[in-house]
């Protein structure tokens, strides 16, 4: 079944009492199109969650000062001319913010999405766990120099011995894990069943191992094909070993950890959520949700280097290091979407040469933070596929043609 965009008619999906049978979202393929344009702001009716609690006192407050997009156009990769609005319909947007020179310029939400509404942030959720990770580490707690299986002695039999916390920040550690997300026997697939996001699949090879939960799986992953450190590869599995960590040092869950040292001090204003396996295990590379605002407020927060009013929250070497560190490691599956890129602490680094960095998820979610432009701009979305290199591309353009016109 085909996905749906904004301007289309919206169809039934879990609507009506009793639901129709042809429109209940199908257990094995809730993130897929067209379902995903509806459980993406449902996740807590497909899955378990647990509360990322903010405070008890005010949200931090953010001014807006709302300007007309709706003639500012950009040259697409096909070498069209497009509008911003045009690319937002085209790109299945759900939720569109900018943030510019300490104001909101721009809030947009469809396809029923509102200003209260969480929405999954798939990926997003790295940046948002390292973030608490960076923190830990200026408390003290972490060192990004020590080996993972000094925190997690488990991890010597695996394929971490040897490797670093930093390493597996930037994705550099030798683990073999392959993140093909349409293959349900890749190591991804494995960690979909794992995390309770799907069941194991009915045409599953006979014989093949499913893990129970995350942990499990972490367990099970014993080969490396690289030394550690010697390349850069995308895997979400290193998310969930450095969860587990902070988990262990600090002796409390991971959904308590970002309420208490990010979420509530930064002031968010509505609570989120992850999504847990079978073992209360918050899945800290995909399954967090929250509100486009309370996204904004975690961007804003980096480019403010981490501090809000009078408090520093983030330690700030932490933000630098991810805009300036050392950014030596890429391969060239990343730099189809960015030439120049890089990737550090869990984000992604646009160009070296600037300090722009973003929190990328699959199907179309995106924090963008520009010190050059001092503008923060989320995206949350739900394509109908994982990955879109010209949404993507698209979206970038739009962006830089926003930076332009509104700061001259």
């Amino acid at each position: 079944m085909k996905s749906y965009r904004n301007s289309d008619i919206t169809p039934p999906i879990m609507q009506d009492s009793p639901v129709s049978p042809e429109w209940r979202v199908p257990r094995a393929e809730w993130d897929q199109a067209p379902w995903n344009r509806w459980t993406f702001q449902n996740v807590r009716q497909i899955l378990p969650t647990t509360n990322v609690r903010t405070g008890a006192g005010p949200a931090q407050p953010l001014e807006s000062d709302l300007q007309d997009f709706s003639k500012v156009s950009f040259k697409s990769v096909d070498g069209s001319r497009i509008t911003v609005p045009e690319m937002l319909e085209a790109t299945y947007t759900d939720g569109f913010l900018i943030y510019m020179d300490g104001r909101i310029i721009h809030e947009s939400y469809y396809n029923g999405m509102g200003a209260a509404t969480l929405h999954l942030a798939q990926s997003v959720s790295k940046s948002i766990v390292a973030t608490v990770t960076g923190i830990m580490i200026g408390q003290g707690l972490l060192n990004p120099s020590e080996l993972l299986s000094t925190y997690l002695p488990e991890l010597k039999n695996t394929g971490w011995a040897g490797a670093s916390l930093q390493q597996a920040l930037d994705m550099t550690s030798g683990v073999k894990f392959v993140e093909e997300y349409t293959d349900i026997e890749s190591d991804i697939g494995r960690t979909d069943v794992a995390s309770g996001w799907r069941p194991i699949p009915d045409n599953a090879l006979p014989g093949s191992y499913w893990p129970s939960c995350i942990w499990d799986q972490i367990l099970s992953l014993k080969e490396r094909d690289a030394l550690h450190g010697e390349r850069f590869y995308y895997r979400s599995i290193e998310t969930d070993v450095i969860a587990h960590v902070m988990e262990r040092v600090a002796g409390v869950r991971l959904a308590e950890l970002v309420s208490q040292e990010l979420w509530s001090p930064m002031g968010a204003e509505h609570d989120a959520c992850f999504t847990v396996d079978s073992a209360g295990y918050a899945l800290a590379d995909g399954g967090f949700n929250a509100t486009l605002r309370d996204f904004a407020r975690f961007g804003v927060l980096h480019l403010n280097n981490g501090g809000s009013g009078t408090q520093q929250i983030i330690p700030e070497t932490w933000v630098q290091d991810i805009r300036s560190g050392d950014h030596g490691l890429f391969n060239d599956a990343a730099r189809q979407s960015f030439p120049n890129g890089r990737y550090r602490n869990q984000f992604w680094i646009e160009d070296v040469s600037a300090t722009a960095v973003m929190c990328r998820g699959v199907f179309g979610q995106l924090i963008y933070i520009s010190p050059e432009d001092s503008m923060v701009v989320v995206k949350l979305s739900s394509w109908p596929e994982f990955l879109n290199q010209k949404h993507s591309q698209n979206t970038q353009a739009a962006l830089r043609e926003i930076a332009r016109v509104f700061r001259g």
